[in-house]
């Protein structure tokens, strides 16, 4: 049996390959990995199931650095992206068997317009399930408050972009205020996707503090914009509550975020230029009301001024009817008071007559039956009178002005006064013993 060592053995291979693949391959391969070291490009390929997406073929591929500078230009121009993984690519191809690093597929060109249509397919599938899911317009059908100045601003802390934002919304020539806060963020490759929504999120749990929220990215590579092209941070977008304005791309780029966002501008600084040229619609409107409010004042005073001359005009004459009217009236009441007066007074003096005719009788009856008791009482005055009684015999004793009816009312000593019909009788009491 013929032994050989592994050098040996990898040689025959190398050989093996080199006369039997003597042309270049196209080759159709998913990006699985990608880096590069010192210029030159290192890829693993695989390929999977369309039912299952398991790998069912790998393969390690390497593009040299003086082919991949001008590949890369190439690629990057067309599609307008970096390699990134889950590509779909199109390699042009030979094998190669080193002794010491073993097989591998050596890239001499890439197709980028293969990349592109996948690309394309890709991102319209994403918009054809975002449209199936009814959110694709979700954000238009938001609206902006009049006055939008708190704002939530998702961008790298490091980009110009950020700084240009903030400075033009401060620097605005209407002295307009605003505040911002930055929910920092990845923004370009792999990370955008869960850096931007992670932002979201958190952005989310503060809604009640925000007006709006602009995404913002300015500056970097064009090649950078795949991570705005991803189901997951559109629905993230198109779901959001508050009204997101984007400015991350440039004149010829349109991410599907861009598309389904609220508002859609190319750069930080066309960002911050429509925030203050809303606002100032919300001033010019406001300022426009005053002036509204304003002249249609005036107009209402000067339609009153009018109306009162109006009236002044006509014053005297209503005064001088309204005067005729009213006087016809006072008349009118006045001699229906006479007439009633004098009704009632004739009604009066009919009444007092009648009273009168039947008072007399009455009155003249009274007096003599009155006549008839004076003369009555008279006799018996008469016949009580002190001074017949005291004729008749009689005395009366009086002591310290006061009739004695009892002797017990009297003591020893007392000075007693005795009328008698002619004069008075003085005594003084002695008592016997």
């Amino acid at each position: 049996m013929d032994r050989l060592t592994l050098y040996e053995l990898n040689s025959l291979i190398k050989e093996t390959i080199e006369l039997t693949f003597t042309r270049q391959f196209w080759v159709e391969a998913e990006l699985a990995d990608a880096s590069e070291r010192r210029g030159h490009l290192y890829l693993d390929l695989v390929q999977k199931d369309e039912f299952s997406a398991t790998p069912v073929a790998r393969a390690s591929a390497r593009c040299w650095a003086s082919v991949w500078t001008v590949v890369r230009q190439r690629f990057e121009r067309t599609t307008r992206q970096r390699l990134t993984t889950g590509m779909k690519l199109l390699l042009r191809v030979y094998p190669q068997f080193h002794q010491a690093y073993g097989f591998s597929w050596i890239i001499t060109d890439i197709d980028p317009t293969y990349t592109l249509g996948d690309m394309q397919r890709q991102r319209q599938e994403i918009i054809d399930q975002l449209k199936r899911d009814g959110i694709f317009e979700m954000q238009k059908e938001l609206s902006l408050p009049t006055f939008c100045q708190r704002i939530a601003v998702i961008s790298s802390a490091t980009a110009a972009g950020f700084g240009d934002f903030t400075n033009h919304l401060q620097r605005n020539e209407h002295g307009f205020k605003f505040t911002t806060e930055l929910f920092p963020a990845i923004m370009q490759g792999e990370q955008v996707e869960p850096s931007v929504i992670n932002a979201l999120n958190n952005i989310n749990d503060r809604i009640d503090e925000f007006d709006c929220v602009v995404i913002i990215r300015g500056g970097g590579a064009t090649a950078d914009m795949s991570g705005f092209n991803t189901l997951a941070l559109a629905e993230n977008v198109a779901n959001f509550p508050l009204p997101i304005i984007t400015g991350i791309g440039h004149d010829r780029d349109e991410s599907i975020i861009d598309m389904i966002s609220f508002m859609q501008v190319k750069t930080p600084t066309a960002a911050a230029g429509y925030l203050i040229d809303h606002l100032q619609i919300a001033a010019d409107r406001i300022a426009h009301l005053a002036d509204s409010a304003a002249r249609c004042v005036q107009e209402k005073l000067e339609r009153e001024r009018i109306h009162l001359t109006s009236i002044s005009t006509r014053i005297p004459i209503l005064f001088s009817l309204t005067k005729t009217r009213e006087q016809g009236i006072i008349d009118s009441l006045q001699q229906r008071i006479i007439n009633a007066v004098q009704q009632d007074t004739k009604q009066r003096q009919y009444r007092i007559e009648h009273i009168k005719q039947r008072l007399t009788p009455a009155a003249q009856n009274i007096i003599q039956q009155q006549k008839h008791r004076l003369q009555l009482l008279t006799q018996r005055t008469s016949v009580l009178d002190p001074a017949i009684i005291l004729r008749r015999g009689f005395s009366m004793t009086l002591c310290n002005g006061r009739f004695i009816t009892d002797a017990s009312q009297i003591n020893e000593g007392d000075i007693i006064e005795t009328m008698v019909a002619k004069g008075t009788i003085r005594s003084k009491v002695i008592v016997s013993k």
